[in-house]
């Protein structure tokens, strides 16, 4: 019997768990670690930010669905890993500590022999001071419960608007290497549209403030769509969306910290600046989950199985090289620990070896780079990949990893809301292929196949959005046949 530890129940560990599970004969265990109860749709949490839905239209409780496929659930915290076990027990082991109400602080190593780290983020609010909705001066839609206190927020000042009293409201990033630009781009819009139906948009001065070097860069460098034999970039195509819709860009800024009423920011060319505002929703920067790492002897190996930034290294090349000379190939395929076989990192857990878009130092030697995207899709493909990998070396004797999935040769497609409602919403639906740019096989066109790289945006977007909010909550609930709907 082999017992499989997932730490994380988010698109990544989810996935994987009920791939797992499915491929598996019930010999075999599977243990999911959560500190979380709930399964959150976050893609949909900007809609909670708006009022347009409820939390419970976003989440729904893991345990039920766990017990019903035969997956054992912890509600708890991974906090150390013991890839060799530790003195006379060999075993590995990750030491975990509760978060459920009835067993809250207890501790508990759990044995495995095989883990995947799917941790997801750390939501790193406090690299800026005054940032985030507990004890910062910023909002956020990251959780479904942030994104209903936003929700309560924006209702204010909409009296505010309806009053006659101008207000000034700030979407975007909240700090120089934020990464999900695409989130942000999302709840810009959707505030925008909400303050139009409601017929306020006139007194409100919507402000987009981002790290982005340009807009429509998203932390993937841009992209260049070519339709009907006329070829048009991201920047360009996102540009006359701001215009359109009369929203205020500011771009290449790292915001410093936010003070009450007042974000402090520097740009790219070591200038400083104050944006007051009324109402402003930052997006923080990410980390990894702060898991320590011991050897046998008690030695602390933390820094070989992490990056400096709690993400876990992988099967990528981390040497430091120039931006001229970063390749498609420096990006994992497998998610394997180069350390211990039996462990994989996945979804946002693993550590990308640089960034995809350009990076850029301000003047000041401020690092202003997006960092790199994988959530989504992205991450549920990596879950489903190291699943199958497990599922082959427990079942068949594997003894390399069966499975691949580099983002250097995996497509995306995403779908931005710009606005809700079944007949006056929008969505701006985007493909790329593949995430990560390959210069060297598609040299002519920055690094993306043609035929696979596409933008449009209208009402049609907004149905597919929302048909895929709830395609996928069916998926993660494993109703019959899920996994026949891709990741």
């Amino acid at each position: 019997m082999a017992r499989v530890v997932i730490l994380g129940a988010g698109i990544s560990g989810h996935t994987a768990a009920l791939h797992l599970r499915r491929k598996l004969p019930a010999t075999h265990e599977v243990i999911v670690v959560s500190p979380n109860s709930q399964w959150n749709w976050i893609p949909s949490n900007i809609w909670v930010g708006v009022g347009k839905m409820t939390v419970k239209q976003v989440t729904f409780p893991l345990a039920p669905i766990y017990a019903r496929k035969g997956i054992d659930f912890r509600q708890a915290l991974a906090t150390t890993l013991f890839p060799e076990g530790s003195g006379d027990d060999l075993s590995p082991a990750v030491e975990i500590r509760y978060t459920e109400p009835a067993r809250s602080g207890e501790t508990e190593r759990v044995t495995y022999d095989y883990l995947i780290n799917a941790t997801g983020p750390k939501l790193n609010f406090a690299a800026t001071p005054g940032l985030g909705p507990d004890g910062g001066n910023s909002l956020s839609v990251c959780t479904a419960q942030h994104a209903a206190h936003t929700a309560a927020e924006l209702e204010k000042v909409v009296a505010k608007l309806q009053a006659g009293t101008p207000q000034t409201l700030v979407v975007g990033t909240g700090h120089g290497m934020c990464t999900c630009e695409g989130a942000a781009f999302e709840y810009t819009f959707n505030v925008e549209h909400e303050l139009r139906t409601r017929g306020v948009r006139d007194l409100a001065d919507v402000v987009y403030l981002s790290n982005e070097y340009e807009l429509g860069d998203f932390g993937v460098g841009g992209m260049s769509f070519t339709q009907r034999g006329f070829t048009t970039s991201s920047k360009t195509w996102t540009e006359s969306l701001f215009h359109e819709r009369g929203v205020r860009a500011i771009t290449r800024a790292h915001v410093q910290k936010v003070d009450p009423g007042v974000i402090h920011y520097e740009q790219l060319d070591g200038s400083e600046h104050e944006l007051p505002f009324d109402f402003a929703m930052l997006l923080p920067p990410f980390r990894g989950a702060d898991l320590a790492a011991f050897d046998r002897e008690g030695n602390d190996i933390t820094g070989e199985i992490f990056a400096p930034n709690g993400l876990m290294r992988v099967d990528a090349d981390y040497a430091a090289k120039p931006f001229e000379q970063w390749q498609a190939q420096d990006w994992p395929k497998t998610y394997q620990s180069p350390t211990y076989a039996n462990v994989f990192g996945v979804g946002i857990a693993f550590a990308p070896p640089h960034p995809i878009s350009r990076p850029r130092t301000s003047a000041k030697g401020t690092v202003i780079t997006p960092a790199p995207p994988r959530t989504g899709m992205p991450s549920g493909i990596m879950g489903r990949v190291a699943a199958e990998t497990i599922a082959d070396m427990i079942t068949k004797g594997a003894t390399a990893p069966t499975h691949t999935a580099s983002m250097a040769r995996m497509g995306a497609a995403c779908i931005a809301s710009a606005g809700t409602g079944l007949r006056t919403g929008s969505a701006a639906a985007m493909t790329m292929y593949p995430v990560v740019p390959d210069h060297e096989k598609y040299p002519t066109s920055a690094g993306r196949d043609e035929t696979g790289t596409s933008g449009e945006i209208g009402l049609a977007g907004h149905w597919m959005k929302l048909l895929l909010h709830y395609l996928f909550i069916y998926k993660a609930k494993a109703r019959p046949l899920w996994f026949l709907i891709p990741e």
